[in-house]
């Protein structure tokens, strides 16, 4: 790529006076250059989100929304395969799971587009004359700031709702995949019924443009997704100005398998939750919980599918696992590893892949490490890589206990045969969203966000919109004939 990738702002491509390269982690190789964005960008991307607010007809014209949107969704459709082959390349994750992010998101979008037009408030006659009436607003100016990750779905689950309520954004992107950011924003500047300045993306590897856009008193709202650490400092730099937060936040997902699981299904699919994004995801499936009766049979299994997952470029059709982000994320992990060994047992040690051609990328063999302590750090700290650890418990209440041991509540699954089990043990766990015998599975109809330290607000869902709105009571009093 000779050109350099820029940002969109107030329906322009905007350079930056500092030029970065993107690096493909699978391989060590430049894919292209960008222009690395900070606090000027993100005063920019406020100041055009501002006056598209106060200038257009954005904000109170649902039937543009929805035409809005609706084309939106099917800009992302026609660049699907394009979208999904750059986010394998720069992100790492293998090819079903870019191409898998990048076709979901017009679903997002339409679900949105839908919720534009079908939004609506309440109205009663409280008193013979007096009428109360509710309905929302939107917030005004929304800051997004996305992670690395996922970058299209985790943009797109915020984008839309914050779209569909009538605000206009300013969006903070990743460097590590400023080329997915580069390309979404060429997506969205071919939506010819978007007015100019509602959208506005930046991107950038430092940390100037996004804390500016937790601060600035021009942006009422900020939608952030990332570590739960980050997000204390996020809410915490808001709160001068009682802006609104939506912040979904880390995750340490206990995936708890019950003595009468169908293990020839649940080992496999628990496997996955740790290698899938090579556990770069807020959800995987990072605490596996296991029965006594049938803890010997899932530990071999694990081990068996740990030691042979094959790791490549996520191009390759016959890969597995992708690589981590970058190699010093390969020594962050192994780091938290090797200080659990001091107490942890090693089912699977796992470790940095440096054979042949994995050498050049970053990638990191899956670790199993059993515990018995629950607050030890390998279990209390999210590692954010293919690290799980293997616990046994003997209870229903155990299994609770454990399961509700950490300060994070995203997400958890069960797997049993039991509706009564499933019943009982969603009922208990603190968590935004319960799988049983499944894991990961979403729906744009239903909430996702987290409890405890995992989060704040929800995304997705008839909840969604809700953290993008102000309400608004009005009441007439009607004299008498």
């Amino acid at each position: 790529m000779s050109e350099i990738a820029k940002h969109w702002i107030d329906g322009e491509w905007v350079g930056s006076g500092t030029v970065s390269e993107s690096i493909n982690p699978a391989t060590g190789a430049v894919l292209g250059r960008w222009a690395d964005g900070g606090e000027a960008e993100a005063r920019a991307a406020i100041a055009a989100a501002r006056r598209a607010f106060d200038t257009a007809s954005w904000s109170r014209d649902r039937v543009l929304r929805h035409r809005a949107l609706s084309e939106m969704a099917d800009r992302f459709d026609a660049h699907a395969d394009e979208l999904g082959a750059l986010v394998t390349k720069e992100n790492g994750k293998i090819l079903a799971q870019g191409m898998f992010e990048s076709t979901t998101a017009s679903g997002t979008l339409r679900h949105n587009a839908a919720e534009a037009l079908t939004d609506a408030g309440i109205s009663a006659e409280v008193a013979p004359g007096q009428w109360f009436s509710t309905y929302a607003e939107p917030a005004g100016v929304v800051g997004i700031i996305v992670p690395w990750n996922a970058p299209v779905a985790l943009l797109i689950r915020s984008l839309a709702p914050a779209l569909s309520a009538g605000n206009t954004v300013a969006v903070k992107m990743p460097g590590q995949t400023a080329l997915v950011a580069n390309l979404v924003s060429q997506i969205i500047a071919e939506v010819t019924s978007l007015p100019r300045g509602v959208v506005n993306i930046f991107t950038e590897s430092g940390n100037t443009g996004a804390p500016y856009l937790v601060a600035s008193p021009d942006v009422q709202v900020i939608s952030y997704t990332g570590s739960t650490i980050v997000g204390r400092l996020v809410a915490a730099d808001g709160a001068p100005t009682l802006k609104r937060m939506n912040l979904e936040l880390g995750g340490k997902t206990p995936m708890i398998v019950f003595d009468d699981a169908d293990l020839d299904a649940t080992v496999p699919l628990v496997a996955s939750a740790v290698t899938t994004f090579a556990g770069q995801f807020c959800m995987t499936g990072s605490r596996i919980l296991v029965q006594r009766g049938v803890a010997d049979r899932v530990r071999t299994g694990l081990a068996s599918i740990f030691e042979n997952v094959r790791l490549g470029d996520g191009l390759d059709p016959g890969t597995e696992m992708g690589p981590l982000i970058d190699k010093a994320d390969v020594v962050r992990v192994d780091g938290l590893v090797q200080a659990a060994l001091a107490y942890a047992k090693p089912i699977v040690r796992g470790g940095p892949a440096t054979d042949g051609a994995l050498a050049a990328g970053a990638f990191y063999r899956p670790a199993l490490l059993e515990v018995e302590d629950v607050n030890t750090e390998i279990v209390q700290k999210e590692v954010f890589g293919p690290v799980a650890t293997f616990e046994v418990f003997d209870t229903e209440t155990d299994a609770i206990a454990r399961a509700n041991a950490t300060e994070y509540g995203l997400s958890a699954g069960i797997f049993t045969s039991s509706i009564n089990i499933s019943r009982r043990v969603s009922r208990e766990i603190q968590v935004g969203t319960v799988w049983t015998n499944a894991w990961a599975e979403l729906n744009d109809g239903f909430a996702e966000g987290g409890f405890k330290q995992s989060g704040v607000g929800r995304l997705r869902g008839p909840l969604a919109i809700t953290d993008f709105q102000e309400a608004k009571t009005v009441v007439h009093s009607i004299p008498a004939l």
